[in-house]
């Protein structure tokens, strides 16, 4: 319902073992530290935001691909070709879009945990930009808490108002 959406991407060394995997089923202190230590590792790594707006313009996949698009243009070196969960680009670039590929690619679960740590990052900091919303705990997503805020203060500029539940409150208040 808030924030941005956060795409990431990596260049990591071929063959090698990497404890990367799926960043949904870790913990947030286990992320940091695969974070911080794929910061260390990579050859290099990316990170591309698209703001509550674009996300608003374009809808959440526009979005997503814009974000995406954004991280692999700022690669350096550059990439030669990608490796995406599922989603197709259009780079220019050769791809392979992997079917829950951050649970079956470890490029793609690094790229993976390297944008859910940056994207909670980033609600923290609105967080504080926007208090009372609990973007520091819910991370912007539909959770009771966030719903009563939003009954409670309104939308702030970084709600997704193409969201039903931002936009019905924003026309009709609290509902019934």
């Amino acid at each position: 319902l808030a924030g941005p959406v956060v795409a990431a991407a990596v260049i990591l060394e071929p063959d090698r073992d990497y404890p990367y995997r799926d960043s949904k089923r870790l913990g947030p202190a286990e992320r940091a530290a695969l974070a911080a230590r794929l910061r260390e590792e990579a050859v290099a790594y990316a990170v591309g935001v698209a703001s509550a707006l674009e996300v608003d313009t374009h809808n959440v996949l526009g979005a997503t691909k814009l974000a995406a698009r954004r991280a692999v243009a700022a690669l350096a070196p550059a990439a030669q070709g990608l490796v995406t969960d599922y989603l197709r680009l259009d780079t220019g670039l050769p791809e392979l879009a992997v079917a829950r590929g951050d649970a079956r690619s470890y490029q793609v679960a690094a790229a993976s945990v390297l944008a859910k740590t940056t994207r909670d990052a980033l609600m923290a900091e609105l967080d504080a930009r926007h208090p009372g919303y609990g973007f520091a705990r819910h991370k912007g997503y539909g959770a009771p808490e966030h719903l009563r805020a939003l009954e409670r203060l309104g939308a702030c500029p970084e709600h997704r108002t193409s969201f039903a539940p931002v936009a019905q409150r924003a026309l009709f208040g609290a509902l019934p």
